[in-house]
């Protein structure tokens, strides 16, 4: 959500900027701008729309400088327009970039303005950059003035700023929001995601919640939150820059579909230990750890949520240790009771969704015996924050709607239930027999992946819909939740998901010829349940496109089309089943024109509450 970038060089900066916000683009906004110094003072320039829009101006006006900030605004506060539009700037002196909220900007705003500010914005943002010119009037640096700024803000922020009192220093800090430092030879730079730096570096600083960089292009020094020079270690990412570019794919969301099955060999392989599945992968505390957990509480948000939910259900069957989920943007307005020994696990792709950090942060003095992170990256705040973390290995995914992010969350899920299921009776022999079959996964996806003209074939039925529901029962309830999400985040089709035998209680009412209905219902002790269902549907005129196994005894008719699939062991039959639903909403939203990597009104990584 919102992107921003910096760079302080001995070149133009104002092409790596354009090129760094490009980058950006996937984590979803409205506007763009830059703001950059040179020997003739500040200058910025800010386009509503996309980057090319912006670049385009840079070009015509030939603006240029050895040092500069960047942002791609996602609207919070004002709508998206040029003067909402990020660098925010004070009297020509102060240039501003910000992700995130400020919560008491409002006191903040009306406080300036008795001080004689102007504000041209509805922003949260254009007090920051008022407020640091305010205390340059007092404080020696830009470093005390941004200092003494942060000391007034209220809510979750990483902000860059620029100053033309010292035009060969950029001041940087986090509370709550991402921030990377970029270190270059005779150059270093700052962004919201290293994405936006690859083109550039490969040696990265991550910073820690409270850090505050004061940035040269000859020097980086991190302050911590209480001030202190503090020591953070130069990291070496090993990704590819064309891990983050389509290749021959339309859609960075089809490409992400297509590469779950070597996303999800690359999960499984690092638990692995000597043929069997090794519990120190999740930290040197482990197995100790593990020992004295009883219960399991599980958080997160969007599809990470659904993850959760399929988890639990493994959790208490196979795992036999009593489970709860619960989505993280409610967990702490509900005063949650902590029972002893029990394990606090969260998930998320990027590892910096703020309603997933805060209920982790407040489970963390909560009483739980201790905290396990699912996370697609390694250097995130809550990997970082965790005591036990599973590494997935998804690799970067740019596309707004998550795919092989959930499907290596379903794996990871899966093999902590097994760590779990050892510790309560499962033998050795049907541990392996399980770990067989987790890695029959790869092959199964790729089979599903055959399917893809049959299924864009199928789309067109649905492209024209408004409302669709979306069945399964037992855990390919939250696969069907999945379903629906992917279908209304890209197409924006409402597509609403429930238990099969909910049907009756209430959903019933709305079927008719025009509203389809997709059902999950793969050959298990469930699915002459989910039949059952089905035939009242198809007795009130419901259309039903059913996805099955190749055991199951559907068979198309005229009011249902049936697509079926490999017959594959229930163990990981949540994941195999969850390919064709992406590639129903992709093809759907497609057919349809919508933007499908950044559909609207979203962003990829969801950084405020």
């Amino acid at each position: 959500m919102c992107g921003l970038v910096g760079a302080i060089a001995r070149r133009d900066v104002i092409p790596f900027l354009v090129d760094g916000l490009r980058s950006l683009e996937y984590r979803g906004y409205d506007s763009a701008g830059v703001a950059t110094l040179n020997d003739k003072g500040l200058y910025k320039q800010r386009a509503v729309g996309k980057v090319e829009a912006l670049a385009q101006q840079l070009a015509a006006t030939g603006m240029s400088g050895t040092m500069g900030i960047g942002h791609t605004r996602w609207a919070t506060h004002g709508r998206p327009e040029e003067n909402n539009a990020h660098p925010h700037v004070s009297t020509e002196m102060v240039a501003v970039v910000h992700n995130g909220i400020i919560e008491n900007y409002e006191e903040m705003r009306r406080e300036l303005q008795t001080l004689g500010y102007e504000f041209e914005s509805q922003t949260d943002t254009e007090v920051i950059a008022h407020r640091i010119h305010h205390h340059l009037q007092s404080q020696h640096s830009l470093l005390a003035a941004v200092t003494e700024t942060l000391k007034e803000l209220e809510g979750a922020f990483a902000i860059a700023a620029i100053s033309n009192e010292e035009p060969g220093r950029i001041v940087a800090a986090r509370r709550g929001s991402p921030l990377v430092v970029g270190i270059g030879k005779e150059e270093n730079f700052v962004a919201s995601d290293v994405t936006a730096l690859l083109s550039e570096t490969r040696d990265f600083i991550f910073l820690e919640e409270g850090d505050v960089v004061d940035m040269t292009s000859e020097a980086v020094t991190v302050y911590n939150e209480y001030g202190r020079v503090a020591e953070r270690p130069i990291q070496t990412s090993n990704v590819k820059k064309n891990a983050v570019e389509k290749g021959d794919y339309p859609h960075f969301m089809l490409k992400e579909i297509y590469e779950q099955s070597i996303a999800l060999r690359q999960t499984l392989a690092p638990a692995i230990k000597d043929e069997r599945l090794d519990e120190g992968y999740l930290g040197t505390d482990a197995e100790d750890i593990l020992d004295r957990i009883e219960r399991i509480h599980i958080c997160a948000c969007g599809t990470s949520y659904h993850a959760g939910v399929v988890g639990s259900y493994l959790l208490e069957k196979l795992g036999k240790i009593p489970c709860r989920v619960e989505h993280a943007s409610e967990y702490r307005y509900r005063s949650p009771v902590v029972t002893d020994n029990t394990l606090f696990l969260v998930l998320s792709q990027s590892g910096e969704t703020a309603d997933t950090l805060a209920a982790l942060r407040y489970a963390k003095q909560a009483g739980y015996a201790a905290t396990l992170s699912i996370c697609n990256v390694d250097s995130s705040s809550l990997v970082r924050e965790s005591d036990l973390c599973f590494l997935t290995h998804a690799g970067p995914e740019i596309g707004v709607a998550s795919t092989k992010a959930f499907t290596t969350q379903l794996m990871a899920m899966n093999i902590i239930t097994l760590f779990m299921a050892r510790r309560r009776g499962l033998d050795e022999a049907e541990e392996q027999r399980y770990l067989q079959v987790l890695k029959q996964a790869s092959a199964a996806i790729e089979a599903a992946l055959n399917l893809d003209g049959q299924i864009r074939d199928i789309a067109m039925s649905l492209a024209d819909c408004s409302h669709s529901l979306f069945l399964g029962r037992g855990n390919m309830y939250p696969i069907a939740m999945e379903g629906a999400l992917k279908l209304k985040e890209i197409s924006y089709i409402h597509a609403e998901a429930y238990p099969g035998g909910e049907l009756k209680h209430g959903p019933l009412a709305l079927i008719d010829e025009d509203m389809p209905i997709v059902a999950v219902a793969p050959k298990d002790a469930l699915q002459p349940k989910m039949k059952a269902n089905l035939q009242e549907v198809q007795a009130r005129g419901g259309k039903l496109l059913i996805f099955a196994d190749q055991g199951s005894d559907f068979e198309s008719a005229n009011q249902s089309t049936v697509l079926k699939l490999p017959t594959v062991d229930d163990f990981i039959a949540p994941i195999l089943y969850t390919v064709p639903l992406q590639l129903l909403a992709y093809h759907v939203a497609v057919i349809r024109g919508t933007n499908v990597d950044q559909p609207r009104n979203l962003a990829k990584s969801v950084t405020v509450e």
